[in-house]
Order: structure tokens, then sequence, then C-alpha cells
């Protein structure tokens, strides 16, 4: 059975150039709707479990001080075939990379700085979707 819901991090500087508005509208109108979202400032602690996958990759500090460099929206959204659709829809991680008309290639700024979390997949998902809401916060 194929995942309806998947987790995001809109990223901090799509927060700090007020992309919030354009992204979150682009996820409404590819079929997606919201079951939970906040924003808030993650500290280093929450950030290094996160990404704890890359945590003996040079780039992991890095990562965490970009993370927690301001404020991010975390959000669960539901659709049929959440988790594969959202990655197309955000593009590579790589903006130079991604498709014409993805979330990475029009908000990114580079690689490092792509905008945008969508989880690999769904077991993924459910991980980092425990890691920032409750069950009683997701509206499903």
């Amino acid at each position: 059975m194929k995942s309806n819901i998947t987790f995001t991090i809109l990223k901090p500087h799509a927060v700090a150039n007020n992309n919030l508005g354009p992204i979150l509208e682009m996820i409404n109108r590819n079929g997606y709707h919201f079951v939970a979202m906040k924003m808030i400032q993650l500290n280093r602690e929450k950030a290094a479990v996160f990404y704890e996958e890359h945590r003996e990759k040079v780039f992991f500090d890095e990562l965490l001080d970009y993370m927690t460099s301001g404020p991010i929206v975390v959000a669960v959204i539901k659709k049929d075939n959440a988790v594969k659709d959202f990655r197309e829809l955000i593009g590579s991680t790589d903006p130079s990379k991604a498709k014409l008309g993805t979330i990475r290639r029009m908000f990114a700024e580079s690689k490092e700085h792509n905008a945008i979390h969508g989880s690999d997949s769904e077991k993924s998902a459910k991980r980092e979707i425990a890691l920032f809401f409750t069950d009683d916060e997701i509206f499903i």
C-alpha cells in the first residue's frame, strides 16, 4: 500500500526570503492537503537527531548551523502516493539539476540551501513526523 502522508520542512532561507506563501501554494495546488503545520526554531540537538544519517559526513556541522539559523516550517501533508509524488514536486537536491517547475529549481539558492526537505521513504516520513508532531497535532 502506498503512503498517503509525508513530511516536509521549509528551510531557514525559504522562510527568511518570504517564500512561504508561494511554496505552500505550489504544494496545495499539486493536490496536497496540510494535516499538520507549525513554525519553529530548531535547536542543535533536535537537528542532530533529524540528520543523524549525515553525522559522519564533512558537512554535518555546517548543516546543523544552517538548519538552526532561523525559523523553519514543518508540515505533514496528505495525498495519494504522497512520498513519491512530493519528491518529484520538490526536485533534485541540487537545484541546477532540478526540473523546471520544481520547488527547488524555483526557490533554492544552492545545493546546501535548497529551500525544502521532503521525506525520501515511508519509513523516513514516519520517523520524521514523530520527531515534530504528536498524534493529536495531526488531523487526518
